[in-house]
């Protein structure tokens, strides 16, 4: 049909064609249903010939019969009634002798996506699934799926899926393929309903198909292997065994969706097995291989191995020559070349490294130098010891005066100083020297921040500053608040000098902005200086946090499922399918199984975790971001009356604005007799606000319910949270309790003044975990002086929540133990000793459980009684713990995994306080 002569238009046209369609010549009739394709192929409309073409359905000539299908394709949504009369022929010729016919037909009753047609298909296509031919056998099964599409309740009806699960036991590897497929599509569109219920029978037989079917449908068994668990690692090294000859496929998808199988599996293989480290050598040719394709191959495969790197970079460890940049390399095969090799960098091969990366800066490419100038930086921050070296490289770079260079280089020194402060400022000099090149809103800001930072080491600070400052209604946001913040640690460092300099970036920032974010930081910045500059300096001035080694790593959760994902599209935007694909298909979030032998499987709770608790579903954990780390930010240690206050970081300094101090901010007594007043923050810092936590650390919560106090349960005894000295002579002490279910703030009161106090009131500030009282302060009054009165407040967890530093209360609550120890990143995982504890593990686990704290199940390993036990904070965090009791052994061992890995020393306290009481 390419013929030219098929396409020429005439006029009349429609009506010749009808006049050849009927004609009585065979030739003639399949020359003109080559013309009406032709004519459909360009866009004109020629479904007028709807009857005449589907009356040549009745032909035994194989190529008509297959033009005519893939008009009646084309045509049949638009003309629904006329299709149904093409039923006929399509039921009888399912029953041709031809086996190619019968394909063709139950193919093309498939593609006819029509209702009314898709009850006339089911007796044909249900004997094509058992058809004795396996060509038409593999091309039903993928009509099963596109029916599924059209009519999902039908297939179910009809035992198709049935039939279709029968298929993977086929002796054809090509029938045992499609049916796969055809399952995997039904299963992506509806994840619950459980059709590839894979057992090691089923592996047995899919492993066995694919060294036999072609390349796609290899692609569709390796796809299907992914998303099995294997029972151990034994059957784990088995199927890997198996599936390791398909690295040597020359087709890319099928070593790719191979690498998926293996990158599995090998979480389930013990590090320590000879067999895995002879895996990691084998993955690196196929994927080094995959880098002699085209382009476009190539940056595909550069997108998955940038995943692979970062999951196990050991595979490729000595392959960084590879990962080298060619010179007629298209700019987004560079970008990911040069991104791998950063991520491949060691102190082994940094020097070849650096030598490259020097080599790329002065190539031609301004966005493929910038991002290698870059790269510089961050290998200086990955590899500390190649820190100097990178810097050395950089100064070089800025000699060159090339001004995009000079920029980019500038923008990577400020993140050294981050990493490393006080040991490469001697480079400021050499900065400076190219103050007036500046002309790039990132670059600038970088050198404002420097010259900020270091204002004590460069004489002429002011005047660099100043210089800024003329054009400050010009330059981009970024720049102004940088120098909004560059010149107030200028003044605090240089108060006499620069006094009329911060008073002019004020006004700037404040009276002549329209910027939003410029005026409330102007302004923050003036109320601190005015009110109090020795906590402006603490605030501004603070020690920062280093910058992390990697900051543009994918979070290990979203690489786990991606890792699943290898060969598709979701590999290469580095997106689950979720984000990118609409409706329900491809929302389903894969995991990595456990390694074998970590603390993750052998010992980990799912596999001493009951029936009913591995089905409780993981959502019930929030996700980091909904986390609220820690408590009451209560002074819940004596009172310290003499010296000056610890110097606190600008987070706890933040905390200490908003709080005040002490239980004096948080519990605000309104008013007395005295009219003494205790909500306004102290001038100073209480001693005790960065002091350890004492007994009032592990106040244990009970928020179930209807549940008294158990027997034994650990209540810390009462501290003082309010001096007198320090409220007017009311002091008060407390601790908090559970009782009858209820959570109870028990507090004596005590007079220490020498008039009578009455009318109390108490308020609750925010705090972490929204506690409140459940109802009005009861004091009897009068309150005389040298008298003490015992009140308890009852308290709900309604109030508003608010994260506040530092952590120093626990709520626990019983809950079932969620299976989830696996699905919390390693990195999250904290151990601790508990040393001196004479219990054995029933007794441990029952003083544990008299303060809240159950466990779920119990074994013992190697003469090691291990404890598996979780608990709820009131905020919604959950807590995993493996606690080790060795009979004989007074030190226990205990492990904690929790998604805000910050209540992890909290939590340890508390399991001490319980234990040791």
């Amino acid at each position: 049909i390419h013929n030219l002569k098929y396409f020429k238009r005439t006029c009349g046209e429609i009506f010749e064609l009808k006049a050849e369609l009927n004609s009585d010549k065979k030739e003639k009739k399949k020359e003109a249903v080559k013309k009406v394709i032709a004519s459909m192929t360009v866009g004109k409309d020629v479904s007028a010939l709807f009857p005449d073409v589907v009356n040549c359905m009745q032909t035994d000539n194989l190529e008509l019969k297959k033009l005519v299908y893939l008009y009646l394709m084309n045509y049949a949504k638009s003309q629904p009634d006329m299709a149904i009369m093409a039923v006929n022929t399509f039921v009888k010729d399912c029953e041709d002798p031809n086996p190619l016919i019968r394909a063709l037909a139950v193919r093309t009753m498939g593609c006819i996506r029509v209702d009314k047609i898709t009850e006339y298909l089911c007796e044909p296509l249900r004997k094509c699934l058992k058809d004795e031919d396996p060509y038409v056998r593999k091309t039903a099964a993928v009509c099963v799926a596109k029916l599924h599409d059209i009519n999902a309740q039908l297939v179910e009806d009809q035992g198709f899926l049935d039939t279709l699960k029968d298929l993977i036991s086929d002796s054809n590897p090509m029938v045992v393929a499609n049916a796969v497929a055809a399952l995997s599509e039904i299963a992506e569109s509806h994840p619950n309903s459980n059709l590839l219920d894979l057992n090691p029978q089923s592996i047995n037989k899919l492993l066995t198909a694919l060294n036999e079917c072609t390349e796609w449908g290899q692609i569709f068994i390796l796809d299907c292997l992914a998303n099995y668990t294997p029972r151990d690692d034994r059957e784990s090294q088995s199927i890997c065994e198996r599936v390791t000859p398909r690295l040597s496929h020359a087709n890319s998808a099928v070593v790719l969706s191979a690498v998926k199988v293996l990158m599995k599996f090998m979480e389930m293989l013990p590090k320590d097995l000879d067999y895995y480290g002879t895996l990691l050598k084998k993955l690196a040719p196929p994927l080094v291989t995959l880098l002699s394709a085209e382009p476009e191959l190539q940056y595909v495969a550069l997108r998955n191995i940038n995943l692979i790197v970062q999951k196990r970079p050991e595979i490729l460890k000595h392959e960084m020559k590879v990962f080298f940049v060619k010179y007629n390399d298209p700019i987004y095969v560079k970008l990911e070349k040069l991104d791998i090799m950063i991520r491949l960098a060691s102190q082994a091969n940094i020097a070849q490294v650096l030598a490259e990366l020097k080599e790329y800066a002065t190539e031609v490419d301004v966005d493929f130098v910038r991002k290698a100038v870059r790269a510089i930086g961050r290998c200086a921050i990955k590899v500390e010891q190649s820190a100097e070296r990178c810097v050395s490289t950089l100064l070089d770079l800025i000699q060159t005066k090339v001004n995009y260079v000079v920029q980019e280089a500038i923008v990577v020194i400020k993140d050294i100083f981050r990493k490393y402060p006080n040991k490469y400022e001697s480079v400021i000099a050499t900065l400076c020297e190219n103050l007036d090149s500046l002309d790039e809103p990132e670059a600038r800001a970088a050198m404002i921040w420097i010259v900020g930072e270091y204002a004590e080491r460069i004489d002429n600070a002011d005047e660099l500053l100043e210089s800024f400052l003329e054009g400050f209604h010009d330059e981009s946001t970024q720049v102004q608040l940088q120098l909004l913040t560059a010149i107030v640690k200028l003044f605090l460092k240089k108060p006499t000098e620069t006094q009329e300099l911060v008073q002019q970036v004020l006004s700037l920032a404040t009276q002549d902005s329209d910027n939003p974010d410029l005026r409330d930081r102007g302004y923050i910045y003036w109320r601190l200086l005015s009110t109090d500059p020795v906590a402006a300096k603490e605030v501004v001035l603070a020690e920062k946090p280093l910058i992390s080694e990697e900051t543009d790593l994918i979070e290990p959760t979203l690489l786990e499922e991606l890792i699943c994902h290898i060969g598709t599209l979701a590999s290469v935007y580095h997106k689950p399918p979720s984000a990118f694909v609409e409706g329900s298909r491809g929302v389903q979030h894969k995991r990595l199984p456990a390694r074998a032998g970590s603390g993750e499987s052998a010992e980990s709770p799912d596999t001493v975790s009951t029936g009913g608790v591995s089905e409780a579903p993981p959502a019930v954990i929030p996700s980091q971001g909904d986390l609220l780390g820690d408590l009451l930010n209560l002074d819940l240690t004596p009172p310290t009356t003499t010296g000056p206050p610890p110097p606190t970081s600008s987070m706890q300094m933040g905390a200490m604005d908003l709080l005040g101090g002490g239980l004096d901010s948080l519990v605000g007594v309104l008013s007395n007799t005295m009219g003494a007043s205790f909500g306004a923050p102290p001038a100073v810092m209480p001693g005790s606000f960065n002091a350890p936590v004492s007994g009032g650390l592990s106040d244990l919560f009970d928020l179930g319910g209807g549940v008294g106090m158990p027997m034994g349960a650990y209540v810390p005894p009462k501290t003082v949270w309010l001096p007198a000295m320090k409220a007017k002579g009311l002091e008060i002490s407390g601790t908090f309790a559970r009782r009858s279910g209820v959570v109870q703030m028990e507090m004596t009161l005590t007079n220490k003044a020498m008039s009578v106090m009455g009318d109390f009131a108490i308020q609750f500030n925010r705090n972490s975990f929204g506690l409140a009282p459940a109802g009005p302060l009861q004091v009897l009054t009068p309150f005389t002086p040298n008298q003490s009165i015992e009140v308890t407040l009852p308290l709900n967890t309604v109030g508003p929540v608010m994260k506040m530093e530092p952590l120093n209360n626990l709520q626990v609550v019983s809950q079932v133990f969620l299976a989830t120890w696996k699905d919390i990143p390693n990195d999250n995982e904290s151990q601790f000793q508990i040393k001196d504890c004479h219990l054995n593990s029933d007794a441990a686990s029952n003083k544990l459980q008299g303060s809240n704290i159950f466990t779920i199940a119990k074994r013992t390993v190697d003469g090691q009684d291990m404890l598996y036990q979780s608990m709820k904070l009131t905020n919604g965090i959950w807590i995993l713990a493996e606690l080790k009791v060795q009979a004989g052994n007074p030190n226990y061992t205990i492990s904690l995994k929790c998604r805000a890995p910050e209540v992890a020393q909290s939590v340890f306290q508390s399991y001490e306080a319980v234990l040791k009481n």
